[in-house]
């Protein structure tokens, strides 16, 4: 009779070979960091919104024979209304240097038809609104919101009230100190002269 010897892993290289693939997860997830990733996303996202938002005020402004930015060019016109930086005083409904605050209803703050967070009316554009709504903050949650201010038929400046990542706050990558607004603590845009509204 033949001795058949069947070949295998033993317990102890099985619990070696576990043991290195969790310190390969561990060093992996601390290298990668998720929530800084998670910031960074939420980052891009941001700035994609408002890079959107500002072209399709700019095509409204470009394609609208009368343009209105605003019914009261004294208020500004936030996405979250409960944020603790957008404060209803006239001291400046947080992010801007006067006005008070105006936050419509959540089943509204997306419309594009004047009644969303942006009091605009991109429905008027004679090839329709450029974008199906308006977009909100990913968190929408106590400082992180949008911002909205117009102060003519034609000036304008939309803001972020929180950029969250180190890859968008330090150094010469801070988009808040570079998008050539008159604050260092907000990301802003649109076509206020020096972002100083």
């Amino acid at each position: 009779m033949e001795n058949k010897q069947t070949k295998g892993f033993t317990l102890i290289e099985l619990l070696v070979v576990i043991g290195i693939v969790a310190i390969l997860s561990a060093v992996v997830i601390l290298t990668l960091n998720p929530a800084e990733l998670l910031k960074q996303s939420r980052d891009s996202n941001r700035l994609s919104d408002m890079a959107t938002l500002k072209s399709a005020l700019s095509l409204y402004l470009a394609d609208v024979i009368t343009p209105v930015l605003a019914p009261s060019y004294t208020s500004c016109y936030v996405t979250n209304g409960q944020g603790t930086n957008n404060s209803s005083t006239a001291a400046g409904c947080g992010l801007f240097a006067a006005g008070t605050y105006v936050s419509t209803t959540v089943a509204n703050l997306r419309n594009v038809n004047g009644t969303g967070w942006v009091p605009v009316d991109l429905t008027t554009i004679s090839s329709g609104a450029p974008v199906g709504s308006l977009p909100v903050d990913p968190s929408n949650t106590g400082p992180l919101f949008y911002a909205y201010r117009a102060s003519s038929s034609l000036v304008f400046e939309i803001n972020v009230s929180g950029i969250e990542s180190a890859k968008f706050t330090t150094g010469a990558n801070d988009v808040r100190t570079t998008d050539g607004g008159n604050r260092n603590d907000i990301y802003e845009v649109g076509t206020a002269p020096g972002l100083a509204l």
